[in-house]
């Protein structure tokens, strides 16, 4: 099969394109044929061995994992022999971020509490933007406990690909929600259900008179301290994202209880929960660039730069 192999840190133009062998899924696996696969952060973060520190796990001199990607959607090619859910022909969509990456290729051997149908109101693509982002929304929305109804929410970095899902989910949840993005996305964030919108080049959300219930912030840009500012009685803070180590650590060493850092790991049953309020229509995926597997090291330069407005999508035919 095709794949982008990573045999060096660097950036994206160090992928190259090389047959290796299909893999063989073990019992507690099924094969997919990967017909689209998203681009996320952690993909680009991983190629750059960044920040230098992930290099203790990733591989001191050059990278233990040769082929990237977390995010896929496709058809089941095969099952191992302990696989009860999904059969043969059965389209699927799947994280492997816990599982040793392996989605820019053209088969992908995933763990089955990793793997949930393909809601069928999406295409493979929309359904591959899903997974990472979405559920990176949905547990840093809930890392506090569940969302009330009235429950005033602000989410920092609201065009991006976990920003973008955020929005929905808050709004699903019944929340009043305020999002925080650039000029060119109001409109973008205004379409997906915002009852409030904030400008950040023109309006800090940490130095107005608004309190909220809980931030999610996926950007990682703001002090603890600034966070505390905007919270209400009792409020809490969630962040998913970072500009620099330094936030990272000042999250990490001083958030306490209120302002805490969340990690996702995907599963099944929350493929599930997001795949119901796909077809509910509560949710969907926005989708910035589609790129041909061939450009896939330029959709990881694009999202690199940091300008994605939600999503950007490899497709593999």
């Amino acid at each position: 099969m095709k794949a982008f192999l990573y045999e060096k840190y660097g950036p994206p133009e160090t992928l190259r394109m090389a047959e290796v062998d299909k893999p063989t899924p073990n019992a507690d696996e099924v094969l997919v044929k990967v017909l689209a696969a998203s681009v996320n952060a952690a993909d680009w973060h991983v190629l750059r061995g960044k920040p230098l520190f992930s290099r203790a796990t990733l591989g001191l001199l050059r990278p233990k994992q040769q082929i990237l990607g977390v995010d896929i959607a496709g058809q089941v090619e095969a099952v191992g022999s302990g696989v009860t859910r999904f059969q043969p022909g059965d389209e699927v969509y799947a994280n492997l971020l816990d599982h040793g990456y392996g989605g820019f290729a053209e088969y992908a051997a995933v763990p089955e509490d990793v793997v949930s149908s393909k809601p069928a109101n999406l295409s493979f693509e929309e359904a591959a933007a899903v997974p990472m982002a979405a559920v990176t929304a949905l547990q840093g929305l809930r890392h506090h406990g569940e969302l009330r109804p009235t429950q005033q929410v602000l989410i920092n970095g609201a065009s991006g690909g976990v920003g973008s899902f955020a929005v929905q989910l808050a709004k699903a949840s019944g929340a009043e929600v305020t999002a925080v993005t650039s000029t060119p996305n109001l409109d973008l964030v205004r379409s997906l259900g915002a009852d409030h919108v904030l400008d950040y080049t023109t309006t800090d959300f940490t130095r107005g008179d608004q309190r909220y219930d809980l931030i999610l912030d996926t950007v990682g840009n703001r002090s603890v301290r600034d966070l505390r500012r905007a919270l209400a009685a009792g409020g809490k803070a969630a962040v998913t994202g970072f500009t620099s180590v330094a936030r990272l650590l000042g999250v990490s060493l001083r958030g306490g209880k209120d302002v805490a850092q969340v990690q996702a790991h995907v599963t099944a049953r929350d493929l599930e929960l997001l795949s119901a309020l796909i077809a509910a229509g509560k949710v969907r995926p926005q989708i910035d660039r589609r790129y041909r597997f061939a450009d896939l090291p330029a959709a990881i330069a694009y999202l690199e730069q940091g300008r994605a407005r939600a999503k950007v999508v490899v497709e593999m035919a």
